[in-house]
């Protein structure tokens, strides 16, 4: 009796086992797997505590969080738990008093509710944000307040599968603020105070230095050039001990580095107590962006691993489109280094001051200005070491950039470049670049002075200022490179280029001007293969310009082989040091031809020097002066003779 009661039972359970899932219940399944989970802040409180999240619970990995509006969470984990996404309607502030890190596919700085995990192009959705309300805020750090160099920061960002790897991983600051500050060091980067020897472990810098540590990554830039070397010769190292002067070093430098004299190398320290890095550098690689009416700065912070190669728009920093909504920040001492893309681009960005920053490897240009319409920012005592030469981007603005690796690249010169430097770089230290085209004509709408916009032509706007900058020991093309591309279109010589205080050693092609209008003062040039090379004479005039150890065409002719001069050339004020030019090629080369008539060279103090060994160098030849060529326009213009009588009130005038 009893087992025949249970039969009909047993019969049921194995029938019930042997029914397939419907289709409909198994999509419902997966999805339940596959959809993250949502945790959202209830109210402010540290990110630890339960109470701060619905349902209890602090997020876990896997999880999509959002820091709602109004709440201030305060994060204080050190975990390695991987958060999906993490969206800041509100405030997220990183712990001064403890070491933190968060490790996360995502981070979305951007008012409202949305947790999409795309729409990235958000400065064309979202209005201006409301002056009376707070802004959604991520603070690693603040400038009044950055994180204390006794602890760090770290912020890992991790491919995660599904996210669209054109866009992921990334931290995107889409109207909202973004800052980063770490602990402020004295100098990021400095000169060498002496030689140092093959083997050596200790170096000696110029000045001491504060907030350089044990166990940071350090940089001894090449100071001579070697084309049998494939890949970089800048030297890595960490530093063991820090006293005063002296760095010790945890292994031997490999090669000679100059540290005394007018020539040196340079000693940068790559490490920061704030850090935005990669997880997976051999995988897919994160970014960083700004846009349009964020707000916020970075000071001693490390961006290291990032950079999406051959993606354009993801850089390892971006400020895109944000016009002059973000006039006051700064990006002061960074770290940006090992990027697959740029270290940092400003893109119709104006206003951003970038001081003190180190670039070190990049794929394609370092420091750059995107699409020519980038004016009156200030890059100011930045070093740029190893930017290597890439690929074109797909649909990039400007089609004529090759991406083949200057230091500093950019189409619009209206901004400041001060005392920076660039060595070891792939094609260009320096490179000024505007080539119109049928289908490209470079004129912008650009902002005025007066606060307007107006269409101009960018190739005639000039520098706010170029002085005392730097560029060494590269074995690719140019030091500076300044106009390539412009057709002799550039300002008036009411408003010329003016390049001031300028060195340039160790490198092939040491100058090459093709802007008209154009002053340059107490420029040197060391140990190039060709000194001033191709140049547009057109108002060009020189004053107190060094040439040594320079033995290839020093002086060249206008447009070298093409030999034709366009306007005035005046110098003032030219010294060549051991400079013994091959086959008695002539120091000086004057043009043959002068296709506009304008054509007139004025040449005064012009010498010869001791090479510093003691030798005299006399040249059969200083200057090279060929009768002109039948048909062309020399006779009148070799027929004048003195000084240019330039108009008064011009730049070139010292009246």
């Amino acid at each position: 009796m009893h087992r025949n009661r249970l039969f009909p039972l047993a019969l049921l359970a194995a029938l019930s086992w042997s029914i397939p899932a419907k289709p409909a219940d198994a999509a419902e399944v997966a999805k339940k797997k596959t959809t993250p989970k949502l945790i959202r802040s209830t109210r402010s409180g540290p990110w630890s505590t339960p109470a701060t999240w619905e349902g209890g619970r602090v997020p876990a990995g896997g999880d999509k969080v959002q820091v709602r509006t109004g709440h201030t969470v305060l994060y204080d984990l050190r975990s390695d738990q991987v958060i999906r996404s993490l969206h800041i309607a509100g405030t997220l502030t990183f712990a001064h008093d403890r070491d933190t890190r968060l490790d996360v596919g995502l981070v979305k700085v951007q008012p409202g509710d949305s947790t999409e995990e795309d729409g990235f192009d958000c400065e064309a959705h979202l209005p201006a944000p409301d002056p009376q309300r707070a802004r959604p805020a991520l603070l690693v750090g603040t400038p009044e307040r950055p994180i204390d160099a006794r602890h760090s920061a770290l912020i890992r960002l991790h491919y995660i599968e599904g996210m669209d790897q054109q866009s992921c991983p990334a931290i995107v600051c889409c109207g909202g603020r973004m800052d980063f500050h770490g602990a402020p060091l004295g100098r990021t980067w400095i000169k060498l105070g002496a030689p140092v020897k093959k083997g050596d472990v200790v170096v000696t810098l110029a000045e001491a230095v504060r907030g350089w540590r044990a166990g940071d990554r350090v940089i001894v830039t090449v100071t001579q050039r070697d084309y049998r070397v494939k890949g970089l010769m800048t030297e890595e190292r960490l530093v063991k001990a820090v006293d005063g002067t002296k760095l010790t070093l945890d292994r031997q430098l490999e090669r000679e580095h100059l540290g005394t004299g007018d020539y040196r190398g340079e000693v940068a320290d790559l490490s920061r107590n704030v850090i935005v890095e990669s997880a997976d550098p051999a995988g897919v690689r994160g970014h960083t962006m700004y846009h349009r009416r964020s707000s916020g700065s970075i000071s001693y912070a490390e961006f290291r691993h990032l950079g999406k190669e051959r993606v354009l728009g993801k850089y390892s920093l971006h400020y895109h489109l944000c016009g002059d909504s973000m006039r006051g920040s700064s990006v002061i001492g960074a770290s940006i280094w090992d990027s697959r893309n740029r270290w940092l681009t400003i893109h119709g960005t104006n206003y951003l001051v970038v001081r003190d920053c180190v670039g070190y490897q990049s794929v394609g240009h370092g420091f750059f200005m995107e699409d020519g319409t980038e004016v009156f920012n200030v890059l100011d005592r930045n070093l740029a070491v190893g930017a290597r030469p890439g690929k074109p981007l797909p649909k990039q603005v400007l089609p004529f950039d090759a991406n083949d690796g200057a230091g500093f690249w950019w189409a619009n010169s209206l901004n400041t470049f001060t005392g920076n430097i660039a060595a070891e770089n792939g094609q260009y230290g320096f490179r000024y670049e505007a080539t119109p085209s049928s289908v490209l004509q470079l004129v912008f709408p650009v902002l005025h002075a007066d606060g307007s916009r107006k269409r101009v032509d960018v190739r005639t706007l000039p520098f706010v200022r170029f002085e005392g900058n730097e560029v060494h020991s590269s074995t690719g093309l140019y030091g500076l490179n300044l106009g390539e591309g412009v057709n002799r279109v550039g300002p008036d010589t009411r408003h010329p280029f003016i390049v001031r205080d300028m060195k340039i050693w160790d490198v092939h092609y040491a100058f090459r001007p093709q802007v008209p209008s154009l002053l340059v003062e107490n420029m040197q040039i060391h140990r190039a293969a060709y000194g001033v090379y191709h140049p547009n004479y057109d108002n060009h005039v020189y004053r107190n310009l060094l040439i040594s150890q320079t033995n290839t065409e020093p002086f060249n002719r206008g447009h070298d082989d093409f030999s034709a001069q366009y306007g005035v050339l005046a110098v003032d004020g030219l010294t060549f040091a051991g400079v013994r030019s091959g086959d008695y090629m002539p120091l000086i080369q004057i043009s043959d031809d002068n296709p506009t008539g304008k054509g007139v060279t004025h040449l005064r103090n012009v010498k010869t020097a001791e090479d510093g060994e003691g030798r005299a160098d006399l040249p059969a030849r200083l200057v090279q002066s060929r009768p002109p060529r039948e048909g062309r326009q020399h006779e009148d213009a070799r027929a004048e003779t003195g000084w240019p009588r330039l108009p008064r009130g011009t730049a070139f005038d010292r009246r």
